[in-house]
Protein backbone atom coordinates (compact mmCIF):
# COMPACT_ATOMS: atom_id res chain seq x y z
CA UNK A 1 0.00 0.00 0.00
CA UNK A 2 1.05 3.82 -0.49
CA UNK A 3 -0.42 6.96 -0.02
CA UNK A 4 -2.35 6.97 -3.04
CA UNK A 5 -3.95 3.68 -1.54
CA UNK A 6 -4.50 6.14 1.83
CA UNK A 7 -6.69 8.59 -0.81
CA UNK A 8 -8.61 6.08 -1.73
CA UNK A 9 -9.96 4.33 1.21
CA UNK A 10 -10.34 7.81 3.11
CA UNK A 11 -12.28 8.69 0.37
CA UNK A 12 -14.58 5.71 0.02
CA UNK A 13 -14.90 5.81 3.81
CA UNK A 14 -16.26 9.74 3.55
CA UNK A 15 -18.52 8.85 0.97
CA UNK A 16 -20.05 5.24 1.20
CA UNK A 17 -20.57 5.52 -2.78
CA UNK A 18 -17.68 3.84 -5.38
CA UNK A 19 -19.14 6.75 -8.36
CA UNK A 20 -18.61 9.93 -5.69
CA UNK A 21 -15.45 8.19 -5.10
CA UNK A 22 -14.09 7.82 -8.12
CA UNK A 23 -15.29 11.66 -8.76
CA UNK A 24 -13.17 12.90 -6.34
CA UNK A 25 -10.38 11.08 -6.85
CA UNK A 26 -10.29 12.05 -10.86
CA UNK A 27 -10.33 8.51 -11.68
CA UNK A 28 -13.06 5.81 -13.30
CA UNK A 29 -15.01 3.67 -11.14
CA UNK A 30 -13.71 0.47 -13.04
CA UNK A 31 -10.09 1.43 -11.90
CA UNK A 32 -11.04 2.22 -8.60
CA UNK A 33 -12.63 -0.86 -8.63
CA UNK A 34 -9.38 -2.56 -9.51
CA UNK A 35 -7.12 -0.92 -7.43
CA UNK A 36 -9.72 -2.37 -4.75
CA UNK A 37 -9.12 -5.68 -5.40
CA UNK A 38 -5.51 -5.52 -5.17
CA UNK A 39 -5.05 -3.76 -1.92
CA UNK A 40 -7.29 -6.35 -0.51
CA UNK A 41 -5.25 -9.18 -2.04
CA UNK A 42 -2.45 -7.57 -0.88
CA UNK A 43 -3.86 -7.15 2.63
CA UNK A 44 -5.47 -11.14 2.57
CA UNK A 45 -8.92 -9.34 3.95
CA UNK A 46 -12.12 -8.27 2.56
CA UNK A 47 -12.17 -4.60 3.11
CA UNK A 48 -15.53 -3.97 2.27
CA UNK A 49 -19.07 -4.83 1.43
CA UNK A 50 -20.63 -3.27 -2.20
CA UNK A 51 -24.22 -3.06 -3.01
CA UNK A 52 -26.95 -1.12 -5.04
CA UNK A 53 -27.05 1.43 -2.17
CA UNK A 54 -23.40 1.60 -1.37
CA UNK A 55 -20.66 0.34 0.54
CA UNK A 56 -20.10 -1.17 4.33
CA UNK A 57 -16.69 -1.15 5.56
CA UNK A 58 -16.07 -4.99 6.92
CA UNK A 59 -14.36 -5.06 10.66
CA UNK A 60 -11.10 -5.72 9.04
CA UNK A 61 -11.38 -2.83 6.59
CA UNK A 62 -12.41 -0.08 9.52
CA UNK A 63 -9.03 -1.20 11.40
CA UNK A 64 -7.21 -0.76 7.87
CA UNK A 65 -8.87 3.17 7.88
CA UNK A 66 -7.41 3.66 11.81
CA UNK A 67 -4.33 2.66 10.65
CA UNK A 68 -3.91 4.81 7.65
CA UNK A 69 -5.64 8.09 9.01
CA UNK A 70 -2.70 7.54 11.75
CA UNK A 71 -0.32 7.10 8.99
CA UNK A 72 -1.56 9.90 6.63
CA UNK A 73 -1.18 12.54 10.06
CA UNK A 74 2.42 11.31 10.56
CA UNK A 75 2.92 11.73 7.14
CA UNK A 76 1.84 14.85 6.97
CA UNK A 77 3.28 16.47 10.03
CA UNK A 78 6.87 15.22 8.96
CA UNK A 79 6.24 16.97 6.00
CA UNK A 80 5.34 20.19 8.04
CA UNK A 81 8.27 19.73 10.08
CA UNK A 82 10.78 19.75 7.13
CA UNK A 83 8.67 23.07 5.52
CA UNK A 84 9.40 24.54 8.66
CA UNK A 85 13.18 23.84 8.77
CA UNK A 86 13.73 25.54 5.06
CA UNK A 87 15.54 28.73 4.76
CA UNK A 88 12.51 30.05 3.02
CA UNK A 89 8.39 29.90 3.46
CA UNK A 90 7.38 26.81 1.52
CA UNK A 91 4.46 24.12 2.38
CA UNK A 92 1.28 23.46 1.97
CA UNK A 93 -1.95 26.04 2.23
CA UNK A 94 -5.47 24.79 2.24
CA UNK A 95 -8.05 27.11 2.48
CA UNK A 96 -11.44 28.00 1.51
CA UNK A 97 -12.73 31.18 0.13
CA UNK A 98 -16.82 32.58 -0.14
CA UNK A 99 -17.44 33.11 -3.71
CA UNK A 100 -17.96 36.60 -3.83
CA UNK A 101 -14.57 37.15 -2.00
CA UNK A 102 -12.99 35.39 -4.27
CA UNK A 103 -14.35 36.69 -7.41
CA UNK A 104 -13.96 40.47 -6.72
CA UNK A 105 -10.53 40.74 -3.74
CA UNK A 106 -8.97 37.09 -3.77
CA UNK A 107 -7.19 37.71 -7.53
CA UNK A 108 -5.48 40.75 -6.34
CA UNK A 109 -4.64 38.88 -2.81
CA UNK A 110 -2.64 35.80 -4.84
CA UNK A 111 -0.91 38.21 -7.17
CA UNK A 112 0.80 39.50 -4.18
CA UNK A 113 0.91 36.48 -2.24
CA UNK A 114 2.41 34.97 -5.09
CA UNK A 115 5.16 37.59 -5.94
CA UNK A 116 6.07 37.23 -1.99
CA UNK A 117 6.03 33.28 -1.82
CA UNK A 118 6.66 31.69 -5.06
CA UNK A 119 7.60 28.19 -3.07
CA UNK A 120 3.98 27.83 -1.56
CA UNK A 121 1.80 25.70 -3.29
CA UNK A 122 -1.70 26.96 -2.79
CA UNK A 123 -4.85 24.23 -2.84
CA UNK A 124 -7.89 27.33 -3.10
CA UNK A 125 -11.61 25.59 -2.81
CA UNK A 126 -14.32 28.31 -3.42
CA UNK A 127 -18.23 28.06 -2.32
CA UNK A 128 -21.28 29.64 -0.18
CA UNK A 129 -19.59 30.46 3.53
CA UNK A 130 -21.55 28.13 5.53
CA UNK A 131 -19.55 25.13 3.36
CA UNK A 132 -16.31 26.84 4.27
CA UNK A 133 -16.79 26.72 7.72
CA UNK A 134 -17.74 23.37 7.58
CA UNK A 135 -14.54 22.46 5.98
CA UNK A 136 -12.90 24.52 8.47
CA UNK A 137 -14.80 22.56 11.47
CA UNK A 138 -13.98 19.18 9.92
CA UNK A 139 -9.74 20.21 9.73
CA UNK A 140 -10.10 20.01 6.02
CA UNK A 141 -8.35 23.60 5.47
CA UNK A 142 -5.64 25.86 7.53
CA UNK A 143 -7.77 28.83 6.46
CA UNK A 144 -11.51 30.14 5.40
CA UNK A 145 -12.46 33.44 4.28
CA UNK A 146 -16.18 33.97 4.86
CA UNK A 147 -18.83 35.87 4.88
CA UNK A 148 -21.41 36.36 7.47
CA UNK A 149 -21.24 36.26 11.36
CA UNK A 150 -20.02 32.48 12.48
CA UNK A 151 -19.29 31.22 15.84
CA UNK A 152 -15.78 30.37 15.72
CA UNK A 153 -13.31 30.85 18.82
CA UNK A 154 -10.11 30.70 17.50
CA UNK A 155 -8.03 32.58 15.36
CA UNK A 156 -10.57 35.78 13.71
CA UNK A 157 -9.74 38.50 12.00
CA UNK A 158 -12.37 41.26 10.74
CA UNK A 159 -11.50 42.26 7.10
CA UNK A 160 -14.11 44.34 6.37
CA UNK A 161 -17.65 45.42 6.25
CA UNK A 162 -19.64 46.57 3.54
CA UNK A 163 -22.97 47.75 2.96
CA UNK A 164 -25.95 45.28 1.54
CA UNK A 165 -27.83 47.95 -1.25
CA UNK A 166 -31.30 48.01 -3.07
CA UNK A 167 -29.97 48.43 -6.41
CA UNK A 168 -32.50 49.85 -9.55
CA UNK A 169 -31.79 50.57 -13.08
CA UNK A 170 -31.34 54.58 -13.76
CA UNK A 171 -34.06 54.46 -15.79
CA UNK A 172 -36.28 53.26 -12.65
CA UNK A 173 -34.56 56.13 -10.95
CA UNK A 174 -37.82 57.63 -9.89
CA UNK A 175 -40.08 54.33 -9.43
CA UNK A 176 -40.59 53.10 -6.12
CA UNK A 177 -39.54 49.71 -5.22
CA UNK A 178 -42.79 48.46 -4.61
CA UNK A 179 -43.81 49.49 -8.11
CA UNK A 180 -41.23 47.45 -9.74
CA UNK A 181 -40.49 43.49 -9.48
CA UNK A 182 -38.23 42.10 -7.36
CA UNK A 183 -34.96 40.04 -9.07
CA UNK A 184 -33.91 36.99 -6.42
CA UNK A 185 -30.67 34.97 -6.28
CA UNK A 186 -29.55 32.55 -4.64
CA UNK A 187 -26.65 33.04 -1.31
CA UNK A 188 -25.87 31.16 1.93
CA UNK A 189 -28.52 31.04 4.46
CA UNK A 190 -27.33 33.98 7.30
CA UNK A 191 -27.67 36.18 4.32
CA UNK A 192 -31.08 34.77 3.59
CA UNK A 193 -32.25 35.33 7.02
CA UNK A 194 -31.07 38.94 7.12
CA UNK A 195 -32.51 39.39 3.56
CA UNK A 196 -36.01 37.90 4.90
CA UNK A 197 -35.69 40.19 7.83
CA UNK A 198 -35.86 43.31 6.04
CA UNK A 199 -38.03 42.11 2.95
CA UNK A 200 -40.58 41.38 6.26
CA UNK A 201 -40.18 45.28 8.01
CA UNK A 202 -40.92 46.94 4.22
CA UNK A 203 -43.43 44.75 3.32
CA UNK A 204 -41.69 43.91 0.31
CA UNK A 205 -43.05 40.37 -1.65
CA UNK A 206 -39.83 38.54 -2.52
CA UNK A 207 -41.91 36.32 -4.91
CA UNK A 208 -43.30 39.50 -6.96
CA UNK A 209 -41.36 38.82 -9.90
CA UNK A 210 -41.13 35.34 -10.30
CA UNK A 211 -37.14 36.26 -11.39
CA UNK A 212 -34.64 34.23 -9.21
CA UNK A 213 -31.28 33.93 -10.21
CA UNK A 214 -28.22 31.20 -8.78
CA UNK A 215 -25.91 34.06 -9.48
CA UNK A 216 -25.59 37.42 -8.00
CA UNK A 217 -23.75 39.01 -11.03
CA UNK A 218 -26.59 37.65 -13.15
CA UNK A 219 -28.63 39.19 -10.89
CA UNK A 220 -27.47 42.49 -10.86
CA UNK A 221 -26.83 42.10 -15.17
CA UNK A 222 -30.69 41.92 -15.11
CA UNK A 223 -31.42 44.84 -12.65
CA UNK A 224 -29.11 47.37 -15.17
CA UNK A 225 -31.40 45.95 -18.09
CA UNK A 226 -34.23 47.60 -16.44
CA UNK A 227 -35.83 43.84 -15.23
CA UNK A 228 -36.53 44.46 -11.77
CA UNK A 229 -34.41 45.74 -8.65
CA UNK A 230 -32.76 43.16 -5.91
CA UNK A 231 -30.47 43.24 -3.03
CA UNK A 232 -26.77 43.25 -2.81
CA UNK A 233 -23.86 43.36 -0.78
CA UNK A 234 -21.68 46.42 -2.47
CA UNK A 235 -18.58 44.49 -2.77
CA UNK A 236 -21.00 43.03 -5.69
CA UNK A 237 -21.36 46.49 -7.11
CA UNK A 238 -17.50 47.52 -9.04
CA UNK A 239 -18.91 48.75 -12.53
CA UNK A 240 -22.36 49.10 -11.46
CA UNK A 241 -24.21 52.81 -13.11
CA UNK A 242 -27.37 52.58 -11.52
CA UNK A 243 -29.03 53.87 -8.70
CA UNK A 244 -27.91 52.16 -4.99
CA UNK A 245 -29.86 52.78 -1.96
CA UNK A 246 -27.80 51.02 1.65
CA UNK A 247 -30.34 49.55 3.71
CA UNK A 248 -31.11 49.78 7.38
CA UNK A 249 -33.19 47.51 9.77
CA UNK A 250 -36.66 48.97 11.41
CA UNK A 251 -34.19 49.41 14.38
CA UNK A 252 -31.67 51.81 12.76
CA UNK A 253 -29.48 48.99 12.47
CA UNK A 254 -27.54 49.07 8.99
CA UNK A 255 -27.97 46.66 7.07
CA UNK A 256 -24.14 45.19 6.22
CA UNK A 257 -22.04 41.95 5.36
CA UNK A 258 -18.45 41.53 7.14
CA UNK A 259 -15.79 39.36 6.00
CA UNK A 260 -13.81 37.42 8.44
CA UNK A 261 -10.60 35.26 8.39
CA UNK A 262 -11.04 32.37 10.55
CA UNK A 263 -8.11 30.05 11.29
CA UNK A 264 -6.92 27.36 14.21
CA UNK A 265 -4.15 28.81 16.42
CA UNK A 266 -2.25 25.57 15.46
CA UNK A 267 -2.95 25.91 12.10
CA UNK A 268 -1.39 29.57 12.61
CA UNK A 269 1.84 28.56 13.35
CA UNK A 270 2.50 27.33 10.03
CA UNK A 271 4.91 29.85 8.00
CA UNK A 272 2.98 29.78 5.19
CA UNK A 273 -0.63 29.99 6.63
CA UNK A 274 1.13 32.72 8.32
CA UNK A 275 2.70 34.50 5.45
CA UNK A 276 -1.27 34.19 4.29
CA UNK A 277 -2.51 35.57 7.12
CA UNK A 278 -0.25 38.62 7.11
CA UNK A 279 -0.99 38.96 3.23
CA UNK A 280 -4.64 38.62 3.39
CA UNK A 281 -5.09 41.70 6.68
CA UNK A 282 -2.79 44.10 4.36
CA UNK A 283 -5.30 43.52 1.44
Amino acid sequence: MDEKDFEILSALSRTNNMTRAAELLFTTQSALSKRIIMIENELGVRLMLRSRTGIQFTPEGETVLRHITRASEELRDMREELEQSKPYVSGTLNTGVSVNYARYTLPDVLVSFRRDYPAVTLHITTGQSRGIFMKLMNGEINTAIVRGDYSWKEGKILLGRESVCAVKSIQDRDKPLAGIPYINHKTDSAFELELAQWLRENSINDTQSGLNFDSIETCVEMVKRGLGWAVVPEICLQGFDGIRQELFFADGTAFTRPTWLLYSHLASELPQVKAFIQTVTKA
